[in-house]
């Protein structure tokens, strides 16, 4: 195996690509073959002349690049339809979703190919490199800022002005993951007063760090200090005091982002209806979590609705708004992949090498839904 092909994203709405002309450079020196589906760098501005100068070759049509390649490249899940053109000579390295696409990854692994699932790399030091999930959701975290302070009817920063002074904006971030430390960052820049909540209290330093307060919360009786990454491992109790804790915030406050995924698993539920009746009109919530769910409970997917005054935003798939630079650190990502699960002979040509007892390889390989 020494083809690689670059594939076009089909589905709606995505618009990044699983290789930049970069990538395409750093594979042909490394002696694989390039191809390239026509226009599949278009929505992050790569043309099909950048990737050609980069040493890869433009094919027209899934079809052709698979014929002539067996690992292919993409970001989002192969769909039902592009899966009847693998076989089982094929590797497929992208998202796989299974919660949220199963019956295609079905179809992938009855053509019996192989899926290296960018979501199951471990959050180890090794693979930092191949972490799509946090490039992403670093991505993720700026634009759900931008994105409130689009929605809100106010400045974000303290204003004194001839006219009067403008007080700054509040903002409430749940989860401090990377797209919540991300968002942080982004809202401090843009001069808001911002707040933050977890339930592992030993990221407050992150969060003060950055110039935001944490929402204190106490702890159950029986935490180790070693608390999941995930809110909806914290138990019943626990939740029931953050929320208390955090409702005078969030009543207060102009916007609140949400940040709490779990992959293959429902969002946890983090502001439900009472608590939007709370706010302010005018208030607007950011639910990163919109695809699995929501973390609000109003939330509806890829809709911008209002509730009792309040704006509440499920756009889904914030990376692919920032396509470009979105693009490139995936296709970093990739990169690193792929530099890991082939060897490099001095003959030049690359071979696959999926390593059972490699933690990478076991732990990110799918050939089954099940």
């Amino acid at each position: 195996m020494t083809s690689i092909f670059i594939a076009k994203e089909s589905r709606a709405g995505e618009h990044r690509v699983a290789s930049t002309p970069e990538t395409i450079s750093r594979y042909c020196k490394l002696g694989f073959s390039v191809v390239v589906e026509q226009g599949a760098g278009g929505g992050a501005c790569f043309s099909d002349q950048q990737y050609q100068d980069a040493g890869a070759t433009i094919c027209n049509g899934f079809a052709s690049g698979c014929a002539q390649a067996d690992l292919l490249l993409k970001v989002a899940p192969c769909t039902a339809d592009e899966a009847q053109h693998l076989n089982d000579k094929h590797l497929v390295v992208s998202f796989l979703q299974l919660d949220l696409h199963g019956n295609d990854a079905g179809a992938v692994f009855a053509k019996g190919a192989k899926i290296f699932a960018m979501e199951k790399v471990p959050r180890s030091t090794l693979a930092q490199k191949m972490d799509a999930l946090s490039s992403q959701a670093n991505i993720a975290g700026y634009k759900a800022v931008l994105i409130g302070a689009c929605e809100l009817g106010r400045y974000f920063p303290l204003l004194m002005t001839a006219a009067g002074t403008v007080k700054p904006a509040r903002v409430v971030i749940f989860g401090v993951g990377v797209a919540g430390l991300q968002a942080i960052a982004t809202a401090k820049r843009l001069g808001a007063l911002v707040e933050a909540t977890d339930i592992r209290p030993e990221v407050k330093e992150q969060v003060e760090s950055l110039g935001a307060k944490f929402i204190d919360v106490e702890k159950d009786d029986d935490d180790d200090g070693e608390a999941s990454v995930y809110a909806s491992e914290a138990s019943d109790e626990y939740k029931q005091r953050q929320a208390e804790a955090v409702a005078a915030s969030v009543a207060n406050a102009d916007v609140v982002i949400t940040t709490a995924q779990i992959p293959g698993r429902a969002a946890p539920l983090l502001i439900p209806l009472s608590m939007v009746k709370t706010m302010k009109a005018g208030a607007v919530i950011v639910d990163l979590a919109a695809e699995q769910g929501g973390n609000c409970e109003p939330t509806v997917a890829d809709e911008i609705i209002t509730v009792d005054g309040v704006t509440i935003v499920g756009t889904t798939n914030l990376p692919a708004t920032v396509a470009v630079n979105a693009s490139e650190l995936y296709a970093r990502n990739l990169q690193n992949v792929v530099e890991h699960i082939f060897e490099f002979p001095e003959d030049g040509t690359p071979t696959l090498n999926l390593d059972a007892d490699d933690e990478i390889v076991s732990a990110s390989i799918v050939s089954s839904v099940s």
